[in-house]
């Protein structure tokens, strides 16, 4: 029961001190780009997603190294999983969201094309370090992609994000970037121990422990980010923002343990896991589709509604449903 205490606690303060660096992280690097002139489109595709997915990149890496892979593997599933089900779902309840018209011909192209190449990865089981390297790479010309469509046609989220990147000195930024830095690698060794530890107590998988608990710590930066953005009235920037951490949930994430300690994986974890993920993915595609399809053709905002927000929560609970009947 002690070791048990321990590692509640463990994975409590390591779940607080990733939201609290990741924060200080995306400010300091942010801030820091917006003084040396970095583009501010550059920014967004590259430190800001970067910055949100932080979290589950260095406990992923933490992971890796502690032979406790699957519980990087179950991050970055299960986080793709919360993003879409339980963060938009929830921002979308607290306030419907606008979709921007460049969406589906971007970000949605990338994010399809990465589930599609992790899919194939996954299918065998195994994650080799010859893909794991695959997947890493294909961040890169992803990426290009999403720049090239922006720089051709910039839209008003390009705008309103670039404001809310806080204007604050360079010497400040690398103070908020360094602590930030250190408190989400300490943050991810007490949640990656916690967690091991947390299953091993209860005779629970890591792999079902990286889908829950951690997967849903390391996404409480973009639910409360895209809370916030809701409240402030900024929530149209929040759709895009999920889409870029899945992506590099997909692409990065995932890659860590396939490079650093390639692994032999469940069936269960393309059965029913990639492939709820891919669903729901397919799914809110599907809705983006048929919302500006709809904006089109009578001429009416394109918003995601409470309604739709609720059938996403919907299903991320059914998700679960899933996940508990098959443990």
């Amino acid at each position: 029961m002690e070791t048990l205490g321990l590692a509640s606690l463990a994975m409590l303060f390591g779940l607080i001190g990733l939201v609290w660096g990741a924060d200080r992280f995306i400010t300091g690097s942010a801030g820091a780009a917006r003084n040396y002139g970095i583009s501010p489109i550059i920014i967004g595709l590259t430190i800001v997603s970067i910055g949100t997915s932080a979290p589950e990149i260095i406990v992923s890496i933490n992971a890796a190294f502690n032979d406790a892979g699957d519980i990087g593997i179950g991050n970055a599933i299960g986080s793709n999983l919360a993003n879409i089900g339980l963060v938009l779902g929830l921002t979308a309840v607290i306030c419907p969201i606008p979709i921007r018209r460049d969406l589906l011909k971007t970000e949605t192209v990338a994010l399809l094309v990465a589930t599609f190449i992790a899919g194939i990865f996954l299918y065998d089981g195994n994650l080799t370090r010859t893909e794991g390297i695959i997947l890493l790479i294909a961040i890169f010309p992803l990426l290009a992609f999403i720049f090239y469509c922006k720089k051709r046609n910039p839209s008003v989220e390009g705008i309103e994000s670039t404001s809310n990147v806080v204007s604050i000195s360079t010497k400040r930024s690398i103070v908020f970037f360094l602590s930030g830095l250190a408190v989400l690698l300490i943050s991810s060794h007490l949640l990656v121990w916690g967690a091991k530890a947390f299953a091993y107590s209860f005779g629970i998988s890591q792999l079902v422990i990286g889908l829950t608990i951690v997967a849903i710590g390391t996404s409480l930066p973009e639910l409360a980010a895209s809370i916030i953005s809701a409240i402030k009235g900024h929530h149209d920037i929040a759709i895009g923002t999920i889409f870029g951490s899945n992506l590099f949930n997909l692409l990065v994430v995932m890659a860590a343990p396939g490079i650093i300690s390639p692994l032999t994986l469940n069936q269960e974890v393309f059965f029913r896991d990639y492939l709820s993920m891919a669903a729901l993915t397919l799914i809110l595609t599907g809705i983006i589709a048929s919302l500006l399809w709809r904006k089109k053709a009578k001429s009416c905002q394109a918003n995601i509604s409470r309604n739709v927000g609720l059938a996403l929560l919907l299903l991320y609970g059914l998700y679960y449903v899933l996940l508990i009947s098959g443990a």
